[in-house]
């Protein structure tokens, strides 16, 4: 796949390790010349870039330290991406929280809300941090990371899957008010993801193992790894999804049809 334009910048917030870091790698593949990683560890940082410029030799590759679950990070991310090349042409919004799934009524009550909150901010800050920025360029494509936890109700994601039905509406909406501006928004939802850190922290606890062993067996067309997910990411970044926006897609290896 090629994007067609080697200027194209990409920023992907949560880019340093699992779906994030696909994400960044798979635009590279396409031939985004210039790709500005984000995240909390300045170590893991420093590994994922070394690791993209791996992946893409001639792409201009760079790391910023932010919190993207917050209003000062994710401005400072935007900033960074906008300092160092001008501007933002494709934004991989992948920084939100990884709560452990747990039944509601075990989770204390003044934890509901910030729970909701953790899962949500640093998908939705990055997003409107961007916004102005592909506003006044009038072009840019949103893609945000949620999961089918938002499309499908399973027992232990109550919260979650309101977080991730929530980002998902978010960016119907932001799609209606954007293409005023050529701007195009989607959001990729993941069931069980292999081979990111998050899936070993999930199968080494008991509730969530049962949990999403059951989900791997609905899985008929192979359980997705996060390269998987980032094709797809890829794909709605290029030109070839020039009209594709305000879909919610899922990919999950037939887990459900939701």
């Amino acid at each position: 796949m090629n994007c067609r334009s080697k200027q194209t910048v990409a920023l992907v917030t949560g880019g340093t390790a699992g779906i994030g870091l696909a994400c960044a790698a798979a635009l590279a593949n396409a031939g985004f010349s210039k790709i500005v990683v984000t995240g909390r560890s300045c170590q893991r940082g420093e590994a994922a870039v070394d690791q993209l410029r791996r992946t893409g030799p001639d792409a201009d590759i760079r790391f910023s330290s932010a919190d993207a679950s917050t209003v000062e990070g994710s401005l400072a991310s935007v900033a960074a991406c906008v300092d160092w090349f001008g501007r933002i042409d494709v934004l991989v919004s992948c920084a939100g929280g990884a709560p452990i799934p747990r039944l509601m009524h075990e989770i204390p009550i003044e934890h509901v809300i910030p729970t909701i909150a953790s899962i949500t901010s640093g998908v939705l800050l990055p997003t409107r941090a961007a916004l102005p920025v592909m506003m006044a360029q009038q072009s840019g494509s949103i893609i945000c990371i949620a999961s089918d936890a938002g499309k499908v109700a399973t027992p232990g994601e109550v919260a979650i899957g309101a977080a991730m039905a929530g980002i998902a509406m978010f960016c119907r909406g932001l799609a209606i008010e954007a293409k005023r501006s050529s701007i195009r928004v989607n959001c990729v939802t993941p069931s069980v993801v292999k081979g990111t850190p998050f899936y070993d922290v999930l199968m080494a606890d008991p509730f969530c193992s049962k949990l999403f062993s059951k989900d791997e067996r609905l899985a008929g067309l192979g359980v997705v790894n996060a390269e998987e997910v980032a094709d797809l990411v890829a794909f709605l970044a290029t030109p070839a999804a020039a009209k594709v926006t305000g879909q919610t897609i899922s990919v999950n290896g037939g887990i459900s049809a939701g």
